[in-house]
């Protein structure tokens, strides 16, 4: 496509010096191919051998088994497994302290499957610590929202799927955005689950899907993610970099530093991320992915289950920031984690995990790993799977 679009550019450039401004073509856009819409239209081809450290193994084992209950359950959209292929693997249990016995139960369980090109890009999340209350109190004044009654998952009239409501006409339209619902649009409905000490906090608290509220008096109230409003995420970020207002490589440190430092176009910036996350209280083990299983840090990896089954390992290998090596299992999505190949590495809470996670944007490759005898079928009804 590339060489589509600059033979284009040279003919237009070409007939420009001889051609009369009235008649002048058009120039022509290039043609962008669509992305594909799942793994197996991105293409399926047999991986690197497995090269699996024992330490990492024995870890994404244990959270290999947390995820057992919805793989022999879950219809899987990326269309290269099905929940027979994974019983076998997740009625096998191994000793559980034997590092060895879970290296061998991926390196002969499993057979390694490169979706696309293999080109891998990983990013960090975490689960953050901010300043809250359980009432409302001075210096304690943001609210953290349920989730709305009625936000709605489809239009009750049609059965269309997409998040919105019905609005006082009757007509299904979409939620409520950030700004508006942070200028009051739900105030006095008794949803407050909470209240946040500092909405920049809040905000980074909403992109990671959930947290830790410390509470006065030391307790921590831990919440998790419940809904969001359907509005498509807008990555502030990016937004940042392409004003100049940050410079490569943008972190989240540095995001963070901007928005404190200009708070009233902070606020403005934040709320053209129209998404808006609502939570729950978490009274048991969290936080929880995708699955509504918890996820484990250094372990758990947030994927496209359009690409990668949810529960599946995937290997990262020859990663540029070495942290995001290793053997991981999808357990969680994401709304900016988009495409094949694309990942968002959980490092659990604490400095230590911010620091990863805020910084941590990493390529290399990427491999997943399926159950034995589901590439061969994929080939055998004729999908694009490639040598």
């Amino acid at each position: 496509m590339i060489r589509g679009a600059f033979t284009g550019l040279f003919i237009a450039l070409s007939l420009g010096s001889c051609v009369g401004a009235s008649q002048r073509p058009e120039p022509v856009a290039p043609i962008v191919p669509p992305a594909p819409a799942n793994a197996i239209a991105a293409g399926v081809r047999p991986g690197p051998p497995l090269a699996i450290d024992s330490a990492d193994a024995l870890a994404a084992y244990r959270a290999f088994r947390i995820s057992c209950p919805s793989l022999i359950t879950r219809a899987d959209p990326s269309g290269l497994t099905r929940p027979e292929d994974w019983r076998a693997l997740c009625a096998l249990e191994i000793a559980p302290d034997s590092a060895e016995a879970a290296r061998r139960f991926f390196a002969t369980g499993f057979e390694p499957v490169q979706i696309g090109d293999g080109a891998a890009f990983a990013t960090g999340y975490y689960e953050p610590e901010i300043a809250g209350c359980r009432t409302r109190a001075p210096g304690c004044e943001v609210p953290v929202y349920r989730k709305p009654p009625d936000l709605l998952d489809a239009n009750p009239a049609t059965g269309e799927r997409g998040r919105g409501r019905v609005d006082e006409t009757g007509n299904y339209v979409l939620y409520h955005d950030r700004a508006a619902i942070e200028q009051g649009a739900l105030s006095g409905r008794g949803l407050e689950l909470a209240w946040a000490a500092d909405p920049v906090d809040l905000f980074f608290l909403q992109i990671q899907g959930s947290g830790r509220l410390r509470l006065p008096g030391g307790v921590v109230m831990r919440i998790g993610y419940a809904g969001q409003n359907g509005r498509e995420y807008v990555a502030i970020g990016r937004l940042m970099r392409e004003r100049g207002l940050v410079q490569s490589p943008v972190t989240m440190q540095k995001i963070t530093a901007w928005l404190r430092a200009n708070p009233e176009a902070g606020r403005a910036l934040m709320r053209e991320n129209p998404s808006y996350v609502f939570f729950q209280e978490l009274t048991g083990p969290g936080p929880l992915g995708a699955l509504g299983r918890p996820v484990t840090p250094r372990v758990s990896v947030a994927a496209d289950p359009r690409f990668v089954p949810l529960g599946a390992p995937v290997l990262l290998a020859g990663m540029d920031n070495v942290e995001a090596n290793g053997l991981w299992i999808a357990q969680d999505t994401g709304g900016a984690i988009r495409g094949a190949n694309r990942f968002d590495t959980f490092w659990g809470a604490g400095a230590e995990a911010a620091r990863i996670a805020g910084s941590m944007q990493a390529r290399g490759r990427a491999t997943l790993l399926l159950p034995r005898g589901a590439l061969e079928r994929i080939r055998s009804r004729g999908a694009p799977a490639q040598r």
